[in-house]
């Protein structure tokens, strides 16, 4: 795991208020919602402030919010992405 990818994950479960939950237990490759971590819409709306205000990297619009929300992995990509560019 590396250092971005740990970053994200800790903002997921702080965020999101996954008491008891380490950036371990995790899956980087597992769904966001459904059967993966079973985040739903509210979720993704703080995510999607988390995101902006821990990284700075805006999710313009529904197309990029479903490339990136895919995974805790694809997500950590496209914030990788965006802070490049």
């Amino acid at each position: 795991m590396d250092d971005l990818n740990l970053r994200v994950k800790e903002m997921i479960i702080q965020r999101l208020k996954l008491e008891g939950m380490t950036p371990d237990q995790i899956d980087g490759t597992a769904p966001l919602f459904g059967e993966g971590l079973g985040l739903d819409s509210i979720d993704a709306l703080e995510l999607v402030l988390g995101i902006e205000q821990v990284f700075g990297v805006k999710i313009e619009d529904e197309a990029a919010g479903l490339k990136a929300f895919r995974s805790v992995d694809a997500l950590t990509e496209f914030i990788r992405e965006h802070q490049q560019a």
